[in-house]
């Protein structure tokens, strides 16, 4: 655990200071089709001071962590800021203060007993010999087990000082099998937890049911067929929603993306989705119950408190920096958070998820005549216009009310806002998903997912 170095170098603060200590260490092993083909061990650490005068930030890293480099590194960012401040003269006030924050934010267990490399090599040795015994039809077959822990302890001037520790454990699967023609099709799966890797991922059987499922899935799409292009009425799944949730809406509300031209800025209190859909970028604690990755603390030393963004089709608010807050006339939220110590902090997402309705899964696809359910999703892109297109790695069709034969690849398309205000039903089940990573400019873990929702799609054909 870091030891602190930072809660001495407060009184040398004179602006607004955010002083930060960090490491992550991450290990991985990766199996090609029996072979380890990856093993890798990684640590990366050290302290950040970030400085904010006159409008501008002043920041400088260093990759040791001691006394002496604490206070090098807040010389540098505090010469830096007045280096930036005096060269580009933008004369803006202080950050506003953070009213009544908590003194720090403890780890209520903040003692971790890291695990050694080969727990995570005999899980994915094991777990491969178990998908070569049980599915035959396989052509190939990627298994990779990883930990990731990321540490922080940060000293701020003015807001709640923390020590954030937070170990994911993931494992992922992928299965590859032969159509008749010999075209390859694929499926994967990813498995994740908050926590360390052998209290999780204690046997590798536990994961045997949903292999059965996504092997099953694969068999089903060996055998499927294409969609019919064009604009279908579609069920997305949970996994999926909440995909597009994250890439084509959360990143456009995003206040420095708003503050860069995207299709947010000019929608603010406007509808743009139907009256059912309600997004919330949630802090620690969704619908009673402790989210998958909680954030009780930003990097700014912000307190972190729910960020309501869509209300019943209404857009309501961004995500915000202090800085950002302030431009808006707003109170931040705590969604500036960096993935390494060399990183500023950024506007991003925690755990983001359009809201539950009232309708059952099974109800949605038997309103459905002629169309889709869409299932899973491989990757794609979305922009700050809030146009999306993004692959769907497993559908099928729905035929009177009735899940019919699985679907190739295929694509979808649209606009957010607007596909968003097609939504006519939205099924009363929760899912999430963190095995993921969000990547703008860095990598970060965030949470993400929702409920079915049924809408029109522009879906791709062969």
């Amino acid at each position: 655990m870091l030891k602190d170095f930072l809660t001495e170098s407060k009184k040398k603060f004179s602006d607004h200071t955010e002083l930060r200590a960090q490491v992550n260490t991450n290990k991985r092993v990766v199996m090609l089709a029996g072979n380890m083909v990856g093993n890798t061990q990684t640590e990366k650490g050290g302290v950040c001071a970030r400085v904010y005068r006159g409008g501008t930030y002043g920041f400088a890293s260093g990759a040791e962590y001691t006394r002496e480099s604490v206070g090098d590194v807040l010389k540098a960012a505090t010469e830096n800021a007045a280096f930036m401040d005096k060269n580009i003269g933008r004369g803006e006030p202080p950050l506003p203060d953070i009213e009544n924050p908590p003194a720090k934010v403890e780890l209520k267990k903040p003692i971790f007993e890291d695990i050694p490399q080969n727990i995570l090599i005999d899980y994915a040795r094991v777990l491969d010999e178990l998908v070569v015994k049980k599915f035959k039809n396989i052509s190939s077959r990627t298994i990779v087990a990883d930990a990731l822990c990321m540490e922080k302890l940060l000293a701020v001037s003015n807001g709640a000082d923390s020590h954030f520790f937070q170990p994911r454990s993931m494992v992922y699967v992928w299965l590859t099998a032969d159509t008749s023609d010999g075209v390859p099709v694929e499926l994967f799966k990813g498995f994740s937890h908050v926590g360390r890797f052998d209290e999780y991922f204690k046997e590798p059987h536990m994961l045997e049911q949903e292999l059965e499922e996504l092997y099953k899935s694969l068999m089903e799409k060996r055998e499927g067929v294409y969609a019919n292009a064009g604009i279908r009425k579609c069920v997305l799944h949970p996994d999926l929603a909440g995909m597009l949730s994250h890439e084509a809406v959360g990143h456009t509300v995003e206040a420095d993306m708003v503050l860069g031209g995207s299709v947010a800025a000019h929608n603010l209190n406007k509808q743009v989705a139907s009256e059912l859909i309600s997004m919330t970028d949630f802090a620690h604690t969704a619908f009673g119950k402790p989210v998958p990755l909680p954030i009780y603390v930003d990097d700014e030393g912000t307190p972190a408190e729910d960020a309501i963004l869509i209300e019943n089709g209404i857009l309501k608010g961004y995500m915000h920096s202090r800085e950002s807050a302030r431009h808006f006339g707003v109170k931040p939220q705590g969604n500036a958070r960096a993935f390494e110590y060399s990183d500023e902090p950024l506007i991003r997402m925690r755990n983001t998820v359009i809201h539950p309705g009232k309708d059952k899964l099974s109800d949605l696809i038997a309103s459905v005549d002629d169309g889709y359910y869409l299932v899973k999703t491989g990757n794609g892109q979305a922009d700050s216009t809030g146009e999306f297109m993004f692959s769907v790695d497993l559908g099928y069709e729905i035929k009177n009310g009735k899940l019919g034969r699985a679907i190739r690849e295929t694509t979808i398309s649209g606009v957010a806002f607007e596909m968003l205000k097609t939504v006519d039903m939205v099924s009363d089940d929760m899912s999430w998903e963190i095995s993921g990573f969000c990547g703008k400019k860095q990598p970060m873990t965030t949470g993400m997912g929702g409920p079915a929702l049924r809408c029109e799609m522009n879906v791709g054909g062969r």
